[in-house]
């Protein structure tokens, strides 16, 4: 999630913890702090663009991590402030949770959270909630904002606190529950449409659950989907087909940056030519074609054969094309409306460019 939900919510949890001890306002602060410490991961330094990638909320996103750094870092605490000296272990225990909430609200988003690493190093990510999300961060922010002004612990504030974090951990839950709701009927809709997907994943859209866009995954190509909570039932969505680059894909056997990408994206990529480079995009985050990764990792040679090279982030591809916001607007409402960039998009089934 974005660093403003991860410090509201490590606020939250912290002062929910700690606030009575040391008050809103510092129990807030201290959270606010706690919260946003995984994410700085990101002054690391990687080897190229697709490591920076693929291992963001890597390590410092573990739950077990967190379980080995919250003595350590809750021990300065303790010695940082006088009124917790008498509970130690209960200062540890709010340490790993504003640690732990970070990872897990992460990997509710699409871009995948290795919670678990070392023992499991895959990273998990559900897609139920877009990275920037008001309905799930407002309420919490309300509650830290309210913190930040008082100085003593009331009854009526410790209930709009408890109210946040409840509200805000159920319309997780809730988007879970949208998310498979959205994956079933997506499936009645291939299905009707004569095609099988082998794979089918819902993500939410930017800032919302109500519309959501659904991947049918095949070996040789992959079909978006745009559906709406608002949707009359009768309606059948436009069905957007484009090619995967599969054969593509076989030119880069044994390229390091490749694999990377195929298991960071489990198996949701599309591999193109762009002039004379092989870019690899991850469906799962961006539109078609603008994706929001796309790295170019390979290149042609002069006599037709390709070569690896040095990843470079892509950016030949407008992130928005005209018309979306418009589009999005209709989706969101419930009308039909088509995807221009997707609707010019190439034939899969046409004609293509050599393999390798």
């Amino acid at each position: 999630m974005d660093s403003l939900t991860q410090f509201a919510l490590g606020a939250a949890v912290s002062t929910a913890c700690l606030g009575k001890t040391l008050g809103p306002r510092k129990a807030a602060l201290v959270g606010g702090v706690l919260g946003t410490l995984p994410d700085l991961d990101v002054f690391l330094p990687f080897d190229d663009p697709v490591d920076s990638f693929v291992f963001h909320r890597g390590w410092t996103h573990s739950l077990i991590v967190h379980a080995l750094a919250a003595p350590l870092i809750g021990e300065v605490l303790v010695r940082l402030f006088r009124a917790l000296r008498t509970q130690r272990l209960w200062v540890y225990a709010t340490v790993y949770l504003c640690f732990a909430t970070h990872a897990l609200i992460d990997a509710i988003t699409v871009y995948g959270t290795r919670i678990l690493w070392p023992l499991y190093p895959d990273p998990v990510g559900v897609g139920s909630v877009f990275i920037i999300d008001p309905l799930y961060t407002l309420p919490l922010l309300a509650a830290v904002i309210w913190a930040l002004f008082k100085r003593d612990w009331g009854r009526g504030f410790a209930r709009g606190l408890t109210a946040a974090l409840v509200v805000s951990t159920a319309y997780l839950g809730l988007s879970v529950v949208l998310q498979d709701r959205m994956e079933a009927r997506a499936r009645t809709i291939f299905a009707d449409a004569g095609l099988a997907p082998e794979r089918v994943f819902a993500i939410a859209a930017p800032f919302t659950t109500l519309v959501w866009k659904v991947i049918g995954l095949e070996d040789g190509r992959y079909h978006n989907l745009y559906l709406s909570f608002l949707d009359d039932p009768d309606a059948r969505p436009r069905i957007y087909t484009h090619a995967r680059g599969a054969d593509l894909a076989r030119c880069l056997d044994e390229t390091p940056a490749f694999d990377k990408l195929a298991w960071f994206s489990r198996g949701f990529y599309r591999v193109e030519w762009v002039d004379d480079r092989i870019v690899v995009s991850d469906l799962r985050m961006g539109l078609t074609p603008g994706y929001a990764f796309r790295f170019a990792i390979a290149r042609e040679t002069g006599d037709g054969a390709t070569v690896a090279i040095y990843p470079e982030r892509d950016l030949s591809h407008r992130r928005n094309a005209d018309g979306d916001v418009d589009w999005l607007l209709a989706r969101l409402q419930g009308r039909p409306a088509v995807r221009m960039a997707e609707d010019l998009s190439p034939d899969p089934d046409g004609p293509v460019r050599r393999m390798c």
